[in-house]
């Protein structure tokens, strides 16, 4: 049965750009967006991602990542991203 995870993922800055911190897994969409609002906020960090991924947890088997919101200076592989679009009953 497929399961979606809700994670937010920190970044701070190298000498070769914004790198991930530690990813703080969520209870749900909303959840996330706001960790990740609070994560961009903290010192020492550049910025943060919201994202969701859905799949077979026992068999390893995932979509890839949905970004939901992307805060701050992130990686250029979030940047622009436009936030996916959600049903009326809040999934993803």
């Amino acid at each position: 049965m497929p399961v979606t995870y809700f994670v937010a993922l920190p970044f701070t800055d190298s000498e070769e750009g914004p790198v991930p911190g530690e990813a703080a897994q969520c209870q749900s969409r909303g959840g996330a967006i706001a960790k990740a609002t609070e994560l961009a906020r903290k010192p020492g960090n550049t910025g943060a991602v919201a994202f969701s991924r859905t799949g077979e947890p026992e068999l390893g088997d995932f979509e890839e990542a949905v970004i939901l919101r992307a805060i701050g200076i992130v990686p250029d592989d979030f940047s622009g991203v436009r936030e996916n679009e959600v049903s009326n009953n809040g999934s993803v």
